[in-house]
């Protein structure tokens, strides 16, 4: 039964967004504050570890300030702090964790420890209230690529995942390759609206029926081996079109394997999650393809694919209804997996 008068204190500080949010009860969002280090890190075509723990120090109590003040609550209503603990860049989740163990000590509250990629699937239930498991995520983000079955709000088991790099790892080294400017997610997505998505065919691995783990080295060096061999032979490369053939292979992949993971699962629910939620083509593709085939889609607003506290502080919520609490020798895993596992 969900305690709507329960106000949960979220922090996310996984990898170059600073973000903490208050929440009433599982699903309402009273704050959600994010702090971004974009501008800081595109001038090194993407994050620096080190720079972006220092922002973190800097930025995470405002943030939980600004958190605070919006939602109009003081520290002495938190009934709990739920905080990312990996996976992401060691030294800025220890930013978060030492920030939530300092506040739960000092209040005197319990302490929740959340698996980043579980809260991005979480994210969904923000979006949508109507959305109950059991269902199939598609996660989909910088660092990882996992098709998930959600069984219920703690129970979660792994289908596939990626061999070597995620999509949106592909995506960021192909735009900065091509002279895109950080993060190449999106700049591929825009420049791929200009393009002919037929113009080149690249690889497609492990597309075979029945295979859920996913690989895109192969694809990200097809691209670069395109470029390479058009730059050697004094070609003009139309961008946009390799934008869009790349994206295109990307997409078909993820799609096929993702219905194929709900068929196999016996279900009829596809939830997308994670930063690469946010490419239209994909989101656009999936809502095509899922009507298709008959299967519901669900999938985040902007501001909940991105890394946030909102969808951190929802997952913390259905923990604590399980009585799956931290301590205080909390500590950053970076390389964390997902829970629960057959």
């Amino acid at each position: 039964m969900e305690d709507k008068a329960c106000l949960t204190l979220a922090i996310e500080s996984s990898c170059d967004e600073t973000s903490a949010a208050v929440l009433s009860g599982g699903r309402i969002i009273l704050s959600n504050v994010i702090s971004t280090q974009i501008p800081v890190h595109q001038k090194f075509g993407g994050v620096v570890p080190e720079i972006a723990s220092r922002k973190h120090i800097a930025n995470i109590m405002p943030v939980i300030d600004e958190a605070l003040r919006q939602a109009q609550v003081s520290l002495t209503d938190i009934n709990q702090i739920g905080v990312t603990y990996g996976p992401g860049l060691v030294g800025a989740l220890l930013v978060g964790v030492s920030a939530a163990k300092a506040l739960a000590f000092s209040l005197d509250i319990p302490l929740i420890g959340v698996n980043h990629l579980e809260g991005h699937i979480f994210a969904n239930f923000l979006a949508h209230p109507e959305l109950k498991p059991p269902f199939v995520a598609l996660v989909v983000s910088g660092g990882h690529t996992s098709l998930v079955h959600v069984k219920d709000y703690n129970t979660f088991y792994l289908i596939g995942q990626t061999r070597d790099d995620a999509a949106g790892e592909a995506f960021d080294k192909v735009a900065r390759v091509m002279g895109l400017p950080y993060p190449g997610g999106p700049q591929i997505d825009k420049l791929a609206k200009l393009g002919n998505a037929d113009a080149i065919a690249f690889p497609q691995a492990l597309s075979g029926k029945g295979n859920f783990e996913f690989s895109f080295s192969g694809l990200k060096s097809a691209v670069l081996n395109y470029l390479h061999n058009a730059e050697q032979k004094g070609e003009i490369v139309n961008k946009a079109d390799v934008a869009a053939s790349f994206q295109k292979a990307v997409i078909a992949v993820l799609i096929d394997k993702a219905l194929q993971a709900v068929e196999k699962a016996g279900l009829t629910k596809l939830v997308l999650a994670g930063g690469v939620a946010a490419n239209s083509a994909l989101e656009k593709q999936l809502k095509a393809s899922t009507e298709a085939a008959g299967v519901e889609f669900y999938y985040p607003n902007m501001i909940l694919c991105t890394d946030n506290a909102a969808m951190i502080g929802c997952r913390a919520y259905y923990q604590s209804l399980m009585g799956d609490f931290a301590n205080l020798y909390l500590n950053a895993i970076p390389n964390l997996k997902l829970t629960d596992k057959e």
